[in-house]
């Protein structure tokens, strides 16, 4: 199924001029970027995209980090997009992560961990929708 998933390469990440290589993976693994932008998040900001981690006891030190610098926001499409990135992207903790996901490769520790991805189709587009207009995204349907 042809699905649209959000992807944040995040401050740690940009800060170390990342971004170029973790798209070109993320191309390399079959799909396509059909949005992108690079913006800074306020506090603010950061709060409002993670709120439903507000109870969270690491709420506070994400959206302090997720706030600390620019980030790069992209719509990612392809077959089975969201499980597909999320498997390219690997878990939370890069010791766990599996050879040659992002996390892998990029991720310094929990926190600083390089990238974020929609994990349901529900949250897809409720995240997308907080980054882009319908016109900020090309219409591939590849």
């Amino acid at each position: 199924m042809l699905q649209r998933t959000l992807c944040l390469i995040k401050p740690d990440a940009v800060s170390r001029k990342l971004s170029g290589a973790i798209l070109d993976l993320i191309q390399k693994n079959g799909l396509s970027v059909v949005g992108m932008k690079m913006l800074r998040l306020s506090r603010a900001g950061a709060e409002g995209f993670y709120a439903v981690h507000r109870e969270r006891p690491f709420f506070d030190s994400l959206t302090a980090s997720m706030s600390s610098g620019p980030i790069v926001a992209a719509v990612l499409e392809g077959e089975d997009a969201i499980a597909r990135y999320r498997k390219l992207m690997g878990a939370t903790n890069p010791a766990n992560a599996e050879e040659g996901s992002i996390r892998k490769l990029y991720a310094l520790d929990v926190e600083a961990n390089s990238v974020h991805g929609s994990d349901a189709p529900e949250t897809a587009a409720v995240e997308i929708a907080y980054f882009f207009s319908s016109l900020e995204l090309v219409n591939s349907g590849q």
